[in-house]
């Protein structure tokens, strides 16, 4: 396991890489439920832009720190002084920047729901492109607990991904969602019984640590056009784009003849 922060008592973003090309970035405020203060996104922003930018890299993982969070939502101390219009903006889209960040990442990024995903922590589950959820995790819209609406995106986000009717029951009801309801709705796409070191998370990434980075980043960009809501056109010249890369690349043209010679 390489680990690239040294001074982990103090570091509120852990990054690692248990396996070349898998960088895993950790929210390390177990204490603090791995509340999203607006620093903390900051830095998990910083940390996801500089390891997509790296041309080995396949996917990213973003997870939390300890078993009972993935990430408790906005820390109510840092937005207790968000006051007025111009600060609620202002909030808004500093914090949306963040989360956008992971959604405009080059490569797939995927939530590990080590624990519960609540309010802003739950937009953040869903700015990734997949979630694997363990047994015990939730997912919850409950922003309406403290009289507000969802913040950072993560409302379109919801809408998109489970329709409007189970949008609007997630979040209205203030829904905590556990695994196996989040895989019957869309939510999750793997349930994790066994812990990020099992075989269920080992299952689910070897088909991603095998794939050419220049594919899976040629599916984050027609993932991003989908979700930006890109016309037939312009997603197809993403697609178009990315096929003329991977076709020129050697890892195609080693593929085919692997196959061609065990059909000769």
């Amino acid at each position: 396991m390489q680990t690239t922060i040294t001074n982990v008592a103090d570091a509120t973003v852990l990054i690692h890489e248990p396996h070349p090309g898998a960088v895993w970035v950790t929210v390390n405020r177990a204490q603090k439920h791995n509340a999203l203060a607006r620093p903390v996104l900051a830095e998990l922003a910083a940390a996801v832009r500089t390891a997509g930018a790296r041309a080995d890299v396949r996917y990213l993982v973003v997870t939390g720190a300890g078993e009972r969070y993935f990430a408790a939502g906005g820390d109510l101390r840092d937005l207790a002084n968000v006051r007025d219009e111009a600060a609620v903006m202002a909030m808004m889209e500093e914090a949306g920047a963040a989360l956008d960040a992971i959604r405009t990442c080059p490569v797939p990024v995927v939530a590990f729901l080590n624990g519960d995903a609540i309010g802003g922590g739950a937009e953040l589950a869903l700015a990734c492109d997949m979630r694997l959820q363990s047994a015990h995790a939730r997912i919850g819209y409950i922003q309406a607990k403290l009289g507000i609406t969802s913040a950072w995106g993560g409302g379109p986000d919801l809408f998109q991904l489970v329709g409007p009717a189970q949008a609007m029951r997630m979040m209205s009801r203030c829904e905590l969602v556990g695994a196996e309801q989040a895989l019957a709705w869309g939510l999750a796409d793997a349930l994790i019984s066994d812990g990020p070191q099992g075989q269920d998370f080992a299952a689910f990434a070897k088909p991603l640590n095998t794939c050419p980075p220049q594919v899976l980043r040629g599916i984050k960009a027609q993932a991003i056009a989908a979700r930006q809501g890109l016309g037939w056109k312009a997603h197809r010249a993403v697609e178009q784009k990315h096929l003329v890369q991977t076709w020129l690349h050697n890892d195609h043209w080693a593929a085919s003849e692997k196959l061609l010679s065990k059909g000769s």
